[in-house]
């Protein structure tokens, strides 16, 4: 964090200690139907100024529309990106410009393990014999271990990307995590993101422009089909839909 950021954040009296499990489920119940309908601006806005310091922006880097609003709403936010060890080079690419070109702090975390102490203890290739172990050990730990210093997280999930997300609430209470996770573009359509990018030049990771509308792993991404599910492309052939994290 910079000593600029540090120093605006402390101008606006924010406090460090975070609050009770008690005390943010309340703060869910109380202001969850209150900002259903609000501007994405203004979610992000209520959001740190409630939880300060301890409200961070997580991004896959698929693009920079949340990283971008949020570092208009507030300056130097902090904004999470998980680097599993398998990522495609225009997703890090992306990372390192958002990194060089927007004001905010930007925080690379990784798992504990490498990709070849991971192949040397569970065998290799785990994302294919075992998917749902691969993603708990390199993003569901990693990032619930690095929220452990935050009371509220920022995604950039949308009900529009797939049905299992259509009940995804603008503020909800994550209970696996005792967080409170905000999705401040939960409401948007693709036709949002779309004029977003485009009215403010956000940047994009350039697979999306090669057939990847959603991006994770390298291993587990492909190419969609014109007219397939957005993200089909993800786990293709399996059962398997969503990694953990928002689950």
């Amino acid at each position: 964090m910079s000593a600029t950021t540090a120093t605006a954040r402390a101008s606006r009296g924010i406090a460090t200690e975070g609050r009770t499990p008690e005390e943010l489920r309340e703060l869910v119940s109380h202001w969850g139907a209150e900002l259903e309908l609000a501007p994405a601006s203004d979610i992000i806005e209520w959001a740190a100024a409630t939880f300060g310091e301890r409200f961070c922006v997580t991004s896959s880097m698929g693009d920079a529309v949340l990283a971008d609003l949020a570092s208009k709403v507030v300056p130097g936010i902090d904004v999470v990106f998980l680097d599993t060890g398998y990522h495609f080079v225009e997703t890090i690419g992306t990372r390192d410009a958002v990194a060089g070109t927007l004001d905010v702090n930007l925080i690379t975390i990784t798992p504990v393990q490498s990709v070849a102490e991971q192949d040397a203890e569970h065998g290799k290739d785990l994302y294919k014999t075992d998917p749902d172990l691969c993603c708990a050990l390199r993003k569901v730990k990693p990032l619930a271990d690095t929220l452990a210093g935050y009371d509220a997280w920022a995604t950039g999930l949308r009900r529009a990307e797939t049905h299992n997300r259509v009940i995804a609430p603008v503020i909800g209470w994550d209970a696996k995590k005792g967080k409170v996770k905000v999705s401040p573009l939960a409401r948007w359509t693709d036709e949002q993101v779309e004029r977003y990018i485009a009215d403010n030049g956000v940047l994009v990771n350039p697979l999306v422009y090669d057939g990847y509308p959603s991006i994770g792993c390298a291993p587990c991404t492909r190419r969609v089909a014109p007219g397939e599910d957005a993200r089909s492309g993800r786990w293709a052939g399996t059962s398997k839909t969503e990694c953990g994290i928002h689950s």
